[in-house]
């Protein structure tokens, strides 16, 4: 069952759209699910919802999926540089966006004691850390990592797709140094060979352009701090909803079904 209703997000003072996926059973029973959070949730479910007309298809691979679970996708601003700046943790002067004061940690604070607490409070959640993952592609891959990181004691799980890595890494280093990660933590990394500027083939191909450095560096230290972590080369892969469809199975097997 898909749901949509807004939700006043705070920082910016501003509705913004829900995208809630509850299990089919959900109105017939009295079971509690896990959650997964995802940003840029108008391009999850429906075509139509979709930016660029092309979703993750989420909304039939839940529908057959084994493991039920509520998804929500919070839809991003869609004003001016709305979502360059409020999915980006970090600022910067003058380093590939000119100057960017991100208020990543603005949205995080919001999902974390805002709409989380919402959803728990409205939908019958399981609301432990262990049962509470957030995902999302691009700007919203670099703010999943920014989340399971600084916000590990929420977050135990999160799928970070074709993640805008490359302008944060000194960032990026510096918390995953200064940040206690709890066991059970899992981590989705992937990239695809068509994105990233790539023009073209390496020595080694796919593992030696920047965005497989920087993924398979951080997928290190993230390991060095005792999370368990996936890296995913998509071969053909670009970076748009298309090539991200293709991915979805992978990473929930990952991320909920083994052991």
């Amino acid at each position: 069952m898909l749901i949509k209703r807004d939700m006043l997000f705070t920082p910016a003072g501003k509705n913004r759209p829900l995208h809630i996926w509850l299990p089919e059973d959900y109105e017939t029973s009295q079971e509690r699910y896990p959650v997964m959070y995802f940003f840029d949730g108008h391009n999850l479910f429906l075509d139509e919802d979709a930016t660029y007309g092309k979703s993750w298809g989420l909304l039939d691979f839940l529908q057959s999926w084994a493991k039920p679970l509520i998804v929500v996708g919070i839809e991003c601003g869609h004003e001016g540089d709305e979502r360059l700046v409020e999915y980006c943790p970090y600022h910067f002067h003058g380093r590939f966006w000119g100057d960017l004061l991100g208020t990543g940690d603005k949205t995080m604070r919001f999902m974390t004691e805002e709409l989380k607490p919402m959803i728990d409070r409205e939908y019958r959640t399981i609301p432990g850390r262990e049962a509470t993952a957030i995902g999302g592609s691009s700007m919203g891959g670099l703010m999943s990592l920014y989340a399971i990181v600084k916000y590990n004691r929420v977050y135990s799980r999160a799928a970070c797709v074709s993640s805008t890595i490359s302008p944060c890494m000194p960032e990026l280093r510096a918390d995953i140094a200064a940040s206690p990660m709890a066991p059970g933590t899992r981590i989705y990394l992937s990239w695809g060979t068509k994105e990233a500027g790539v023009r073209r083939p390496k020595k080694n191909g796919d593992f030696e352009t920047p965005a497989a450095k920087n993924n398979l560096e951080l997928a290190r230290l993230l390991e060095e701090k005792g999370a368990r972590t996936w890296v995913f080369c998509q071969r053909g892969g670009s970076h748009c909803e298309a090539s991200w469809e293709k991915q979805v199975p992978g990473f929930m097997e990952h991320l909920w079904l083994e052991p």
